[in-house]
């Protein structure tokens, strides 16, 4: 199985945005943690990490074509304001989990609106970087 571990803005900046919420843990980290989580569920993955919506839409696409067989998506802040994000997952149908560093359901109201989860299979939030892991776990069971 080929996964594409997508993540959205801001996500470079694990380990110094206020490490209170999203912990010390860095974004090269979290990249090793999947890596080694890779080596031993047999799994291939992909990373790609941006700033850019339009970034993020072209590799959702882009997905398409290499052949990826689901996508853990962080997309930070364009998780509330993006639909061109939910289209493109909607476009390429490649099952997806979103997942979220934080708990944003206790967070600022804005917070609490997803665009993509209705083109994703589910949704995990709240559980530090080892979000990223479950969700992995959910889409090797598809």
């Amino acid at each position: 199985m080929k996964l594409l571990i997508l993540n959205g803005p801001n996500l470079n900046m694990l380990g110094i945005r206020e490490p209170d919420i999203y912990g010390r843990e860095t974004y090269a980290s979290l990249i090793l943690k999947i890596k080694d989580y890779a080596l031993s569920r047999g799994f291939e993955a992909e990373y790609f990490q941006s700033n850019h919506e339009g970034a993020l839409v072209d590799r959702i696409q882009q997905a398409f074509f290499d052949g990826i067989d689901g996508i853990v998506f962080n997309p930070g802040a364009y998780t509330h304001t993006s639909i061109a994000l939910l289209d493109a997952l909607k476009a390429v149908r490649i099952p997806c989990v979103e997942v979220h560093i934080s708990d944003v359901s206790t967070r600022e109201e804005f917070r609490s609106t997803s665009y993509i989860r209705q083109a994703c299979i589910a949704t995990i939030i709240g559980r530090g970087t080892n979000g990223y892991l479950e969700a992995i776990d959910l889409l090797l069971k598809q």
